[in-house]
């Protein structure tokens, strides 16, 4: 993890979102708008939500903005009108502008799967501080982007909720003292489903998520229990261990969000109910903790908190994270595209929701790992295992 040479001064803090109109874009600008002494916006980005985004850009006024393409770029400039001093981007070139906004201290990615990847880097190369809630960026180049933060003297704070709470946890303690890292799983909608009716699970309910409210990517994520495995990639990385010693274990109710084990037996957790402001807003003002007014869990006793082992059976895109993590090299690369293909042809109903791990799975037995890959090289493996993974979910039936 970077070393947090950070803020540890209470001011103004200036903020460039990635993803702006996603559901952790949503909420870290509540946050911005709950404390307008703390934060200021001064760069914004989403896809192709150019209505909402023009709506953010009316209530903070950023120096900047940026869309997916040409067409995006002239809606939102219509949208906003003439009269606005928002400077309006589109493409690749202004997503990466965006990122590296001159004045903004801290940028925080929240864009979906690898597009989050060369922006981040952008960013890091600027010397911001990064929270980063796009977690394929270090999946995909986890190697390629610690190294160049270090480099950089840039920090790199995590927000998805599990790492979020592995970073509190390990606040104040020494790191030759971990033991394990226990990341906790909701284990999804169809935790108790029986494996042999996954055949016949459709998108409405794999979009049903018992506990947290999230974008559709990451929701199937959760169903097929991807997410907890591109998170052990993730932590891997973030907290500079071996995928030996982090370990899944499924806990229903999502109010322990992750856990750390020490040498001595100790185990610290941190708890919280399952809402996405609290880590959010722990990134953006670390180390400082902001008046959120969030509920405490319900300590009355009424919810008992358990916990269980994962089925790798049941759920094999856990056991194919845990592959690609073993194998290293282009292989993460290669997992993390096939599923964004695959997860796609899922929820355009052109695969079944079993097809997606087959897929993966087929993608990364085809696939000749580049040990020790730089940037070209991962970048070709993600285009590789794109056009692979198209290409199996095309003799797959809805």
């Amino acid at each position: 993890m970077a070393a947090a040479t950070l803020f540890f001064r209470q001011s103004m803090r200036t903020l460039s979102i990635l993803g702006s109109t996603g559901s952790i874009g949503r909420n870290a600008l509540a946050i911005a708008g709950m404390f307008p002494e703390r934060f200021s916006v001064k760069a914004l980005a989403a896809k192709r939500n150019v209505a909402l985004l023009a709506e953010q850009i009316r209530v903070f006024r950023p120096q900047a903005a940026a869309v997916f393409d040409e067409n995006g770029a002239c809606e939102l400039k219509s949208l906003i009108g003439a009269g606005s001093s928002t400077e309006i981007l589109h493409g690749a070139d202004g997503y990466n502008a965006v990122a590296a906004w001159d004045s903004a201290e801290l940028t925080l990615t929240a864009v979906v799967g690898a597009a989050g990847l060369m922006p981040t880097l952008a960013a890091i190369d600027a010397g911001k501080t990064i929270a980063l809630a796009n977690k394929e960026t270090l999946v995909m180049a986890g190697g390629v982007v610690m190294a160049r933060a270090a480099q950089r003297g840039v920090s790199i704070i995590p927000v998805d909720s599990e790492h979020s709470a592995i970073f509190q946890c390990l606040q104040g303690q020494r790191r030759e003292d971990l033991a394990q890292i226990l990341l906790t799983a909701s284990g999804g909608p169809f935790l108790d489903r029986p494996r042999e009716s996954f055949a016949n699970i459709t998108r409405p309910e794999a979009l049903r998520h018992p506990n947290w409210t999230m974008g559709a990517k990451i929701t199937i994520d959760s169903a097929t229990l991807m997410n907890k495995g591109l998170e052990v990639l993730e932590a891997k990385w973030l907290f500079g261990v071996s995928e030996d010693s982090i370990r899944v274990v499924v806990h229903p109710q999502s109010v322990i969000h992750s856990m750390v084990a020490f040498q001595d037996g100790s185990v610290i957790g941190q708890l919280g109910i399952p809402d996405m402001k609290t880590a959010i807003a722990y990134a953006l003002s670390f180390p400082e903790r902001l008046p959120l007014a969030q509920p405490l869990p319900d300590f009355s006793g009424a919810v008992d908190l358990t916990f269980r082992q994962p089925d790798f059976g049941k759920f094999p895109c856990l056991g194919l994270a845990f592959e690609a993590c073993r194998s290293g090299g282009t292989m993460p690369a290669v997992l993390n595209a096939a599923n964004e293909v695959a997860v796609g042809a899922f929820l355009e109903d052109r695969i079944s929701f079993i097809a997606i791990a087959e897929i993966i799975g087929q993608t990364m037995a085809r696939h000749r790992i580049v040990p020790n890959p730089d940037l070209p090289d991962i970048i070709a493996a993600d285009r590789w295992a794109r056009r692979e993974a198209r290409q199996r979910a095309k003799a797959y039936p809805g």
